[in-house]
């Protein structure tokens, strides 16, 4: 006979299976600054817009490229909340959550669920290891304190993830039907994506590519349901995606490599690439960035602009050529 905690978990998985689901691209939202460093709110109106009329099939905040590490608690709320007013139920919003503890992760998911989401991006820290054991906990803690949630499990490559195997990863998603969807970004990430594949359990809808899009094509042939790269240039990803899916893999490499040296340059300079190509595309009024990040010289902005013209016939969203 099952325990009262078995059945709780067998009936919250029943209901997981039921929910969200993520194909295509869904890309992470840079934070928008003004000139004095002060998070801009129109400006993050004006990128949700942008990202939606680039066809968009869903939406993350905060994550990495939202500069999150450099947002307070209040902050991160705010934007959150102004993103998902924004998009107003038109596409999937799936928050981030990660946090230096259990305790703070839960606090960013109980944020999100007040904002009116329910899918949630968390990384584990550093600090738990990696072992299936530690980690496992580390998300069923979160899971049990907010179990309106469910979770995209974030793996990232070191030295700011913890590269977990997808062994690892297969034990920790097998005890808990929170985890529906992986993240898969370690590098190269095509082999763990067809590691954690296969024999995935019942409950794990898919894994989402990382990586900018970078590894895009790799991380689609493997079966991959999504990416998750930068915005800028979310009308060319989302081409990608839909030629992909049609079966045009041809298109797909095509639009591929005419991007891949944009992707290459956003690497270095993260995002401050990021919003110096939605500045030239009329959607930010600057690259104002909080995060230590590299700067540019006149070179770097004449090479950036240069590829920005070469693919400008790809860049069909609005502001595409403001």
């Amino acid at each position: 006979m099952k325990n009262i905690r078995s059945i709780i978990w067998i009936k919250k998985e029943d209901r997981l299976l039921q929910g969200l689901s993520l194909t295509g691209i869904l890309p992470v939202l840079p934070t928008p600054f003004r000139g004095d460093g002060a998070v801009d709110l129109p400006a993050m109106e004006r990128v949700v817009d942008f990202a939606l009329a680039c066809g968009a099939n869903g939406l993350v905040f905060p994550g990495f490229a939202s500069e999150v590490d450099d947002l307070t608690a209040d902050e991160r709320a705010t934007l959150l909340r102004t993103v998902v007013a924004r998009v107003a139920g038109r596409v999937p919003v799936i928050a981030g959550a990660s946090a230096p503890s259990a305790e703070e992760a839960i606090a960013h998911s109980r944020d999100a669920v007040a904002a009116g989401v329910t899918t949630v991006m968390i990384q584990a820290p550093k600090s738990v290891g990696v072992g299936a054991e530690a980690v496992g906990a580390f998300y069923r803690t979160i899971a049990e304190a907010v179990p309106e949630i469910s979770i995209v499990l974030q793996n990232a490559p070191a030295p700011r993830g913890s590269d977990l195997n997808a062994e690892t990863i297969h034990a920790i998603v097998a005890g808990n039907p929170s985890i529906t969807y992986v993240k898969e970004e370690t590098l190269p990430s095509g082999p763990p994506i067809s590691a954690i594949l296969k024999g995935k359990p019942a409950h794990l809808k898919g894994v989402i590519g990382g990586g900018g899009a970078r590894y895009i094509i790799d991380e689609y042939q493997r079966g991959a349901c999504a990416a998750m790269p930068a915005v800028e240039i979310t009308d060319v990803h989302v081409a990608l995606d839909r030629a992909f899916r049609a079966g045009d893999v041809a298109k797909a490499r095509e639009l591929y490599m005419r991007t891949l040296p944009l992707l290459v340059i956003q690497a270095n300079y993260r995002m401050r690439f990021t919003k110096h190509v939605l500045s030239r595309r009329g959607v930010m009024d600057n690259d104002v960035v909080r995060a230590k990040l590299l700067t540019f010289d006149d070179y770097d902005v004449a090479e950036i602009d240069a590829w920005l013209d070469l693919a400008r016939d790809l860049l069909t969203g609005e502001g595409a050529h403001g």
